[in-house]
């Protein structure tokens, strides 16, 4: 595995080389940019080879085995980066200078066409307008989602006030029926104790009266 890491250390450092001649006018770029692309399958090939090793080292390595190999996948994954970044760049300038001999090329007359070729510019214009407007959709509707959603809270609040105003209310209904039923008890028995009381009045006066 060593020596697997070592190679695989030795290429993403040539590679970075190779970067160094792609900023160089006086340097073939198109040799330099295949030979970063030869090391990058290389070096991408051997990470493949070494997520394999890790686990047959024994377990005490294994993580700073398994550190040093995500370190040399995170120094490629940079470098491809760079790579298409620099082909982009390289893509925009030969377009360029494309347009630009198009256009001193071009011969004008009275009734010809003085229309440019300038697709490109008119497709990132249209695509970062469509993008602005992507971009304000998406925030018209999160708006329009958030008023829902305090709407909703607000009636969710109204109901629940709703149910505790007739929880209190039939709480209180309650306590009056209980009421009711409790002083209709007592007059019960304040009638019967007024009847009793009468019935022994009456039989006093005719014992003492009448006897």
């Amino acid at each position: 595995m060593e020596a697997l890491y070592f190679e695989t250390n030795r290429l993403i450092q040539d590679t970075q080389g190779y970067f160094q001649q792609l900023n160089n006018p006086r340097v073939d770029t198109s040799e330099a940019e295949s030979n970063i692309l030869k090391n990058i399958a290389m070096v991408n090939a051997n990470c493949d080879r070494l997520d394999v090793l890790v686990f047959k080292v024994p377990a005490a390595q294994r993580p700073n085995a398994k550190m040093r190999v995500d370190q040399l996948k995170y120094d490629i994954r940079h470098l491809q980066a760079a790579l298409q970044s620099w082909q982009q760049k390289k893509e925009r300038r030969e377009l360029e200078r494309s347009e630009r001999e198009q256009l001193l090329s071009r011969r004008f007359t009275a009734n010809s066409e003085t229309s440019i070729d300038i697709d490109y510019s008119l497709q990132h214009n249209n695509s970062m307008m469509n993008a602005h407007r992507g971009v304000d959709d998406m925030l018209s509707s999160g708006n329009s989602t958030l008023d829902s959603l305090r709407s909703q809270r607000e009636k969710l609040k109204g109901v629940s006030k709703r149910i505790l105003d007739m929880g209190n209310t039939l709480g209180l209904s309650n306590h009056t029926m209980k009421w009711i039923e409790n002083r209709i008890s007592q007059d019960k028995y304040v009638v019967y104790i007024g009847m009793v009381v009468t019935l022994l009045i009456i039989f006093i006066f005719i014992y003492y009266f009448v006897f």
